[in-house]
């Protein structure tokens, strides 16, 4: 195994060499990177004189280019009394050109996109771009380096990219709005669980460590509260970037299809302007994460979903020097193993649990934890005290067993295995990743190699990693609704509500004695793991010269009984495959109840295969069971040596289940949890949903199986699922290192184990979608189920029509390309209606459309409006817009539309969704490009004209309206006058922003001081609005009245929504009309959906789904040879 590992290399050598430009020098830290085995790139780090350090990649055959640039500074260099500090000033930077927007426009343009996060101890920037650029003569792609332009988009992105550690701007007109931005994230992680335990974890560590710190901040936290005292806030954002941002504590990958001395000489062009301040690597070694007052605790916290979970948090070390032997890495393989003689195994046994994981996790150098988290049951959150000492137990058995040598082997020669063959990610997943790691101890040429690879067996590192693992080292986190019933303190920032004491000294010494149980005494069932027999051992792979790969697979098996399709590899060349099986059956989403039952079946299936399939997943085999409105989706996926031992298992198991009362008890329990659980997600995950649900001749949505589980019992499933097995049509894709012999078989195998009757074409589920009429505009609204949510959502779609008219798709493609980036600078930076806005194309069964998503506080009648006005304005934009900037449109779409696969299940499910879908369109790619080169700048606006306008009477809409439980009648009775005039005056600001008007907030407040916003007086609002436009603000009298004129309409949705009662709006004025716009031509009255029975009753039926082509073309069946 190991003479199969990639070459280690030698640590790195320091040469300092002089760059083609010889008035500068740079340092070469490594001229080559271990890498993959099937890695064609070239690598290179060097270090800057101003001490910033870059990773140069080459990829000659990539077409995203991308940088990222790693900042070694985040959250916990926050002021104490800013927090929030090291994220806004992430914000902010993206802010910080004269044109604010150039950045993200000029990437748009290229196909390309940004983001950014802030950590703990790094703030990552990151973006990628189309790797060629425009060529020459010719609106089509080329290979040929020679036909492109001087300098491709990465060059022109690296320019802008730089500039945010150059020379950021802080502006003013833009520090408002993305502190904003910063608190409506906030909110939207308010209700979230994940964000809500977290930072109680942090709230109740050492107050002295910087771990304790709220980390994402809010409006109080970085303007309110600072202006209160006197700070100017700006200038405070100015001092922590000149403080803490320095060229030394910088790592920069880039990567990109030019030469390594090109990447370098652009680097050097456009970084070696970053100041180095030699500012020192913060470190925390002298500050521990829980203080003598916080080990041996107990919190309980009271979660928003219905959730129980028990953690124990253990104080550990930073092990990021000890990068070759990985000690936490084998701690946490015994502690989280799923087989037999593991902790969860027990558990289970037990009906006390359902999942367990367990890791260490490095908080910031000098500081970890390793947690041990336990997904309890009913029972065992009852017995939870057992669950720790069984937890202990198993800590001692590690304790009195001396590290193995042949576990370690194990998980070196996995990691060696995995990283061999590991095969390409999305270009700024890559670069992001890499820049984060270039921050650790890692010698340069193990950069990629280094977080992965286990180098050497090291028993004394292990013990002390051990060590840690102690009854006097720990607290106990237990998450449940119902334990201890009463919770008497609400965490700061979350409002999460919890309890903390001290463990009690009786139970103490019971788990003191755990830990320190003799073999003897020790829980019989608890031991090491057995030998994997899963790890494979024959990797060969087939590698032949192909020119051009298949872009279909081949049809080898067709008949009334199965479908086989299948293709060897002939593009990624590793010892890997996926195998997708669909069992049709209509039986399983007949209904709510047989839906449920279904999820019911699988889940039961997985739950009996816990113990056997761990040491597959180890081993780089999954497998995954799903039912669908078709029938059951099979699927297993890893390297193929021993894919059909788990494949005849997982069968095996469908066909003879065992459906135990104590298991189906505790499945149904999680099920039902989970469906609860749903309706507290964020809004914007639920909406669609509802979309799909309202767009689909035959759909359930949660409550309608949430509805049919409490009456189902084991017997119900006993039941079913024979029928489910008994009669089914056989579709199955094969794809990787395999060969048509083994689909055959495969698919044999399938047969023969479930040994089903074929069931007749004319009873497979036909997919279809309903049909809105044209001129319609339909809005379903329902109240959200989280009464502490504050965030309504709407999803705006317009069906334009069938799925397979080429023409027509891309027409929604390019349109959808056109309003990416304008949709989200207007909707969410300058209008700010809310962190979360999407839009893009939306398929169903048969049908496309484009759609809108916004996730905001304000009232999702206004949200419509803004959306009207939106589209209405980009119509003129649309009529406006320079041929050379249509043409880049097309150009970016169309790259997109070729970005190639990057990996093997890229390209399985590409092939599956086409066979799933059953359109078998897999020339889409192909033929989609053709048809968006063919389009015209007249072809989209006649398209936007007919299909999108907001006035169109050929439009066909609807709007999904998720609302949160705040009334206008509740939050009129809850909120004060001044707060009404708060609110009201700060959407109008907004408003004026969003029309390009610089609001002066002073002068704006003044001109309201005599108007009584809070008694409704729409007439008083809007003169007030127009003399700050006229006196103040200097605007053109055409321009006043067209703000004016949509400020009348916004004012009637905003005012009640807010729970204000309007007065009545005097009429205009003869000759203070507008002209007729497309923004000011209303948008077709709402029709309200009150019966989604009726409603749905009354549309018409697509047709089906039905072949692209005739699908007896892509057969290769012996017979016929």
């Amino acid at each position: 195994m190991r003479s199969s590992s990639p070459t280690q290399q030698d640590m790195p050598r320091h040469d300092t060499i002089e760059n083609p430009q010889p008035a500068k020098q740079v340092e070469r830290l490594a001229d080559r990177l271990e890498a993959p085995s099937l890695d064609d790139r070239t690598y290179r780090v060097i270090r800057l004189s101003n001490q910033l350090e870059a990773l140069l990649v080459h990829d000659g055959d990539t077409d995203k280019a991308s940088a990222a640039l790693d900042v070694n500074v985040g959250n916990f260099s926050d002021p104490v009394d800013m927090p929030g500090m090291a994220h806004a000033v992430e914000h902010l930077l993206f802010m910080g050109t004269e044109k604010e927007n150039a950045y993200n426009q000029y990437l748009t343009a290229h196909n390309g996109h940004s983001n950014a996060y802030t950590a703990a101890c790094s703030t990552n920037y990151y973006f990628e771009v189309a790797a060629l650029g425009s060529l020459e003569g010719s609106g089509s792609r080329s290979e040929s380096e020679s036909h492109i332009n001087k300098k491709s988009p990465l060059h022109g992105a690296l320019d802008r990219f730089s500039q945010f550690f150059i020379a950021p701007l802080f502006l003013p007109s833009t520090l408002d709005r993305e502190l904003k931005a910063v608190d409506s994230e906030n909110k939207k992680n308010l209700q979230s669980d994940s964000w809500r335990l977290n930072q109680l974890s942090k709230s109740l560590s050492n107050p002295s460590h910087p771990f304790c710190h709220f980390s994402t901040g809010n409006l109080e936290t970085l303007r309110d509260k600072p202006k209160e005292r006197g700070v100017n806030v700006r200038d405070e954002f100015m001092k922590f970037h000149e403080r803490e941002y320095s060229a030394n504590r910088m790592k920069l990958v880039v990567l990109g299809r030019e030469s390594l001395n090109e990447l370098e000489s652009w680097v050097l062009e456009c970084f070696s302007g970053v100041r180095n301040k030699d500012l020192p690597k913060s470190r925390w070694d002298d500050v521990a994460l829980f203080s003598n007052k916080e080990l041996l605790t107990q919190y309980c916290a009271k979660p928003v979903m219905d959730s129980r979970t028990l953690e124990l948090q253990f104080s550990y070390f930073d092990e990021d020097v000890l990068h070759e032997s990985k000690p936490g890495h084998y701690l946490s393989h015994l502690i989280g193993h799923e087989g037999p003689g593991s902790i969860l195994a027990y558990l289970k046994a037990k009906g006390w649990a359902n999942g367990l994981s367990s890791g260490a996790f490095n908080i910031c150098p000098g500081s970890a934890l390793f947690t041990v988290q336990v997904r309890l049951t009913e029972d065992g959150l009852k017995e939870y005290k057992e669950v720790v000492k069984v937890i202990f137990q198993y800590i001692s058995l590690l304790h009195e067993t001396p590290p193995q040598q042949w576990i370690v082997a194990e998980l070196q020669g996995m990691a060696e295995v995995d990283f061999k063959f590991r095969q390409k990610t999305p270009a700024s997943k890559f670069t992001s990743k890499l820049s984060s790691i270039m921050q650790k101890p890692y010698p340069r040429e193990w950069l990629m190699s280094g977080p992965s690879l286990i180098r050497k067996f090291d028993p004394k590192s292990l013990s002390k990693a051990t060590s840690f693992l102690r009854p006097d080292n720990f607290r106990l986190c237990i998450v449940s609704q119902e334990y201890p019933g009463t919770w008497d303190k609400n965490e700061k920032w979350y409002g999460t509500e919890y309890t903390v004491r001290r463990i009690s000294s009786d139970f103490l010494d019971e788990i003191k004695a755990a830990g320190n149980v003799t073999s003897k005494e020790r829980i019989p069932d608890l031991h090491l793991p057995h030998k994997n027999e899963f790890i494979p051992s024959n990797l060969e792979v087939e590698k032949k010269s192909i020119k051009n790969p298949a872009i279909s697979p081949t049809l080898i098996r067709n008949d009334k009984a199965a479908r086989t399709w299948f293709k060897k590899d002939d593009r990624f060349w590793v010892p890997k495959a996926n195998v997708f099986v669909t069992l049709r059956n209509p039986l399983a989403a007949a209904t709510p109840e047989n839906s449920i039952i279904t999820t019911l079946y699988t889940e039961l299936v997985r739950d009996a295969l816990t113990e056997y399939s761990y040491d597959a997943e180890l081993a780089g085999l999954e497998y995954d069971l799903s039912g669908h409105s078709g029938g059951l989706d099979l699927e297993v996926s890893g390297y193929n040596e021993k894919m059909p031992v788990l494949l005849e298992k997982v069968l095996v198991t469908m066909r003879d289940l065992d459906v135990r009362e104590d298991r189906f008890k505790i499945v149904k329990e999680r099920v039902m949890r989970g469906c609860r659980n749903w309706d507290f997600q964020e809004p914007y995950y639920q909406v669609g949903q509802f979309t799909t649900w309202l767009n689909t001749q035959k759909s359930w949505i949660n409550e309608e199986q949430l509805a049919e589980l409490p009456h189902l019992t084991a017997k119900d499933i006993r039941a079913f699922f024979p029928l489910l097995l008994r009669q089914t049509h056989v579709e199955t894709l094969v794809h990787g290192n395999m060969y048509k012999e083994d689909a055959l078989r495969i698919t044999q195998l399938v047969e023969t184990t479930l040994n089903a009757r074929p069931l007749p074409e004319a009873q497979w589920h036909v997919r279809r979608s309903l049909l809105l009429p044209e001129n319609s505009n339909y809005v379903y609204t329902r109240p959200l189920k989280d009464p502490k949510n504050v965030n309504n959502v709407i999803e705006y779609f317009v069906a334009v029509g069938d799925i397979t008219d080429r023409l027509l798709r891309a027409k929604v493609q390019l349109f959808s390309q056109m309003t990416n980036e304008p949709a989200f600078n207007q909707l969410r930076t300058k209008e700010q209606l809310g962190y979360i806005v999407f839009t893009g194309p939306r398929l169903s069964a048969t049908r496309v459309g484009y759609r809108v998503v916004v996730q905001s506080e304000k009232p999702a009648e206004y949200l419509e409006k803004r959306i009207d006005a939106f589209m209405a304005n980009f119509g003129i934009a649309l009529r406006n817009m320079p041929q050379a900037e249509f043409e880049d449109h097309k150009r970016s779409l169309i790259n997109k539309r070729q970005e190639k696969l990057k990996n093997l299940s890229q390209e399985s499910n590409r092939f599956w969704n086409h066979i799933g879908n059953e359109f078998f369109d897999f020339r889409q790619v192909d033929l989609d490009v053709d048809a968006i080169k063919s389009l015209s700048q007249e072809d989209m606006q006649h398209f936007f004209t007919r299909f999108l306008q907001p006035s169109s009477p050929h439009r066909s809409k609807i709007s999904v309206h998720l609302v949160a439980q705040t009334s206008p009648s509740a939050l009129a009775n809850e909120t004060s006058s001044e707060e009404k005039d708060s609110l009201v005056l700060r959407l109008i600001s907004q408003y004026l922003n969003s029309q390009g008007v610089v609001v002066e907030h002073e002068k704006l407040q003044k001109r309201f001081e005599s108007v009584r916003i809070a008694e409704g007086d729409q007439n008083a609002v809007v003169a007030a609005i127009q003399i700050y436009l006229t006196d103040d603000a200097n605007e053109a009298p055409e321009k006043t009245k067209a703000i004016l004129e949509q400020g009348r309409e916004l004012l009637g949705t905003i005012l009640p929504s807010l729970g204000v009662e309007v007065s009545k709006m005097d009429d205009l004025k003869d000759g203070e009309a507008l002209p007729p716009n497309s923004e000011s031509i209303p948008a077709k009255e709402p029709t309200i959906i009150d019966n989604v029975h009726e409603f749905k009753a009354r549309l018409e039926v697509s047709a089906g789904a039905t072949p692209v082509e005739d699908i007896t073309t892509f057969e290769e069946i012996e017979s016929k040879l």
